[in-house]
Parts: C-alpha cells; sequence; structure tokens
C-alpha cells in the first residue's frame, strides 16, 4: 500500500507516520509525506497512490481545496484534522473516514479498517461522486444514480435519467463510500435499492432485480435470500 501524508505540523505527521507502519506492517509499501497543499497537489499529479491521508487546515490552506480536486481520483481518503464541524462536508465529497485531533492509534486503524472489503464510513452521509472529465471534475449526485457496473478498475456510474459516466474508482471502493441504501447484488453490480420494483426468479438459479424503469439487473444467488429479507420482497 502507498501512502501519501499531508500535514503541516511536523510532530503529528511523523506520529501519523509512525503509527501507520505499526498499523499496517508488511502491506506498507511506501509513505511519503508534505507539509503543504502544494506539494500534496504536485506530487498527486505525477505519482499514483493508495491513500491520502490529509489534514484541513495547511499553513491557512484548505485541505478542502486538495480534496476537491483529487475527488475524482482511484484512491481514498481520510481526514485527520480538529475541525470536525467540517466533517459532513468532506463525508459529501467522498472520504472513507473523518478522523479527529488528537487521535490515537486505535482510532486510526479503525479508520484504515474500512479499507477492507465490506468497510464502510458512516452512512447515507456521501453525497457526490465526481467524474474526471477533460482536464477537470464534475460532481454528480449520489440520489440521481440508478445503479453501478464494475468495468475492470473502473466503474460505470447509470443515472436515472439514462446517462453514463465512468468513475476512475473501483466497484469495490465505490462500495465503501455508498449511503446505506446502495447495495451490492453481485459481483458486478451495485443498485440503488430505493429503485428496485421487484425481484425475479426464474429456473436454473437465475435471478434478477427489476427497477421502476424496467432494466433487469442479475443478482447472485449467494445475495438472493439476504437480498429478499433486506428489502421485504
Amino acid at each position: 500500500m502507498k501512502l501519501l501524508i499531508v500535514e503541516d505540523e511536523p510532530i503529528i505527521a511523523r506520529r501519523i507516520r509512525r503509527l501507520s507502519g505499526l498499523i499496517l506492517g508488511d502491506r506498507l509499501e511506501q509513505i511519503t509525506v508534505f507539509n503543504s497543499l502544494e506539494g500534496g497537489l504536485s506530487y498527486l499529479e505525477k505519482h499514483e497512490i493508495d491513500l491520502l491521508l490529509l489534514d484541513l487546515n495547511l499553513n491557512g490552506a484548505s485541505g478542502f481545496d486538495l480534496l476537491e480536486t483529487m475527488v475524482a481520483k482511484p484512491f481514498h481518503t481520510i481526514i485527520i484534522s480538529a475541525y470536525t464541524d467540517k466533517a459532513i462536508r468532506a463525508f459529501e465529497y467522498g472520504v472513507l473516514d473523518f478522523v479527529p485531533k488528537p487521535f490515537n492509534q486505535e482510532r486510526l486503524a479503525q479508520a484504515f479498517g474500512r479499507l477492507q472489503p465490506g468497510g464502510r464510513p458512516f452512512k447515507g452521509q456521501a453525497r457526490y461522486l465526481a467524474v474526471q472529465k477533460r482536464g477537470r471534475h464534475v460532481l454528480f449526485e449520489i440520489l440521481d444514480l440508478a445503479f453501478i457496473k464494475g468495468a475492470g478498475v473502473y466503474a460505470e456510474l447509470h443515472f436515472q435519467n439514462g446517462s453514463i459516466e465512468i468513475h476512475n474508482k473501483s466497484l469495490d471502493a465505490l462500495s465503501r463510500l455508498l449511503p446505506d441504501h446502495f447495495d451490492r447484488i453481485h459481483k458486478s453490480y451495485i443498485v440503488n435499492s430505493t429503485l428496485v420494483r421487484e425481484l425475479m426468479a426464474a429456473s436454473g438459479g437465475k435471478y434478477t432485480a427489476v427497477l421502476k424503469n424496467g432494466t433487469e439487473l442479475p443478482i447472485s444467488r449467494q445475495l438472493y435470500k439476504e437480498l429478499r429479507e433486506k428489502w421485504g420482497a
């Protein structure tokens, strides 16, 4: 795992670096530290990472400037900040977690744990997904999504108006950011469950979710019973 820390207080940056090493152990491949917004932005334009650990106050500059610029990228972001009043806004932009200062190893480990399959941040707070388009990022409302289809390391965002956008995060990565009414129904699909009209079971163990607009999506055999109970279908 490749980590980038953007933190302007040297003592805190060293502590985050040390604790990250203790928590991740052999999983940590590389860790890089910058104390400025400009340094972090420049690094991210040239290098690939798996996780950004970001402070929101960087010598008077706002960490949101970096977050909003890089939110469409494939890596996850964890905010580490004393500005807890900014947590809701941060979650709206799809951060994985918000760790308040001061923090301990246990709380940081909890945040890292959200990187694991099935891990999620506080439910229902992500509001946007950002898509990189022609060198700029465009924010789309999550509430307008109908379903998401996996496309290798990318994902297709299918909106209720019929439009489709490509997101740089994978289906697995997006599954950790979405509100609770988005359910994984298949290895290749996540659906907005509020739009599901009915479930269908055909011979041969073929299961389907039918949306209100008539779209049919496959449901894996292993998930069918769980989804039927959850949705009361």
